[in-house]
């Protein structure tokens, strides 16, 4: 049974995964920085790539020691070769490369956030044609999927992606990085007081950027005022404005384009407020949720999309360059 070693390295989580051709995941590890980055108020790129240069050795042998394999066991080797930050992309293409050359496995470059789309395989054979909302620290996408090889994008946000929009009010209502997990938690203790504007963008496209200076200018306001914010009715306020904001654009496009399944994706993804949205207004058409271990980034969902690469014969050189902007479409 063929075997991938995966690799994930886009951001600040250093990740090795093996997983066969039947999806079985014989291995996954992951170590994640958040610590590190929190006391900076967001990831460090610089401070990321020296970490990843630490552990990813340390990774990719603790992976092959839980699955009881070595390498002469591995059919390919997989990694993320984009998008993310390009100091981070490196370490994990070199690490990827460096396995490929020395024991001459063919080599597979994973679009990331296709890796976020095909996790959901995990759960249940997926069926084309099929949307995905994807959404995380840094990307809001509507993406139409024909077949697993081809990904168009029909709705992505004019300004900031909704995690990042989540970080940054975070900061304005005191709350530590990473934010979103901060005021989901938050929003719960929270009621309907203040009022938000509802973004209005054209099309299937979003826009966060009003919104996020909306809560701002409301919080200078109040203490302008001399009121006292309260932080938990104003999360509250955000996030039923932008995940809703979510839910009518993927309302929409699953309108004007007729699916069989649908899916969420991404780091937001483990929202619980997005996840209740989603089970009591998508209707019609069959939907997955993530696991929310697998919502954050991990290498097995670069290995379960890199046999979907393997199903059409998509390898990269030895030479291939890490891309820190890349398109879903490429």
């Amino acid at each position: 049974m063929k075997k991938i070693l995966a690799i994930e390295s886009s951001c600040d989580e250093t990740a090795c995964a093996i997983i066969d051709e039947e999806l079985n995941i014989l291995s996954s590890v992951v170590t994640s920085q958040i610590d590190v980055h929190a006391r900076f108020g967001g990831v460090i790129p610089e401070i990321a790539s020296r970490m990843h240069v630490e552990q990813i050795s340390i990774i990719v042998k603790e992976a092959l020691n839980k699955a009881e394999l070595t390498m002469d066991d591995i059919d390919y080797i997989a990694y993320t070769i984009g998008p993310g930050l390009i100091g981070s992309l490196h370490i994990g293409g070199i690490a990827a490369k460096t396995l490929a050359f020395f024991y001459n496995k063919p080599l597979i470059g994973v679009h990331h956030l296709k890796g976020h789309i095909f996790i959901n395989e995990l759960l249940k054979p997926l069926q084309y044609p099929m949307m995905s909302l994807v959404v995380s620290g840094g990307h809001t996408e509507l993406v139409y999927i024909e077949d697993d090889d081809h990904f168009k994008i029909i709705g992505t946000t004019l300004d900031d992606a909704i995690g990042e929009s989540y970080d940054k009010v975070a900061r304005v209502i005191g709350l530590e990085y990473p934010g979103g997990p901060k005021i989901d938690k938050l929003a719960k203790e929270g009621k309907k007081y203040y009022e938000l504007p509802t973004p209005k963008v054209d099309g299937l496209n979003f826009s966060f950027s009003g919104l996020k200076n909306a809560t701002l200018q409301l919080v200078k306001k109040l203490e302008r005022n001399g009121e006292k914010v309260n932080t938990a009715d104003l999360a509250y306020a955000f996030q039923e404005v932008a995940l809703k904001s979510l839910i009518n654009k993927t309302k929409k496009a699953l309108e004007e384009y007729p699916c069989k399944m649908f899916v969420i994706a991404g780091g937001v993804a483990a929202n619980s407020r997005l996840r209740q949205l989603v089970e009591e207004e998508i209707k019609g058409v069959e939907t997955i949720l993530p696991p929310l271990k697998y919502c954050t980034d991990n290498a097995t969902m670069i290995g379960v999309a890199a046999f979907h690469y393997l199903k059409h014969q998509k390898f990269v050189p030895l030479n291939a360059e890490s891309k820190a902007n890349m398109s879903i479409e490429d």
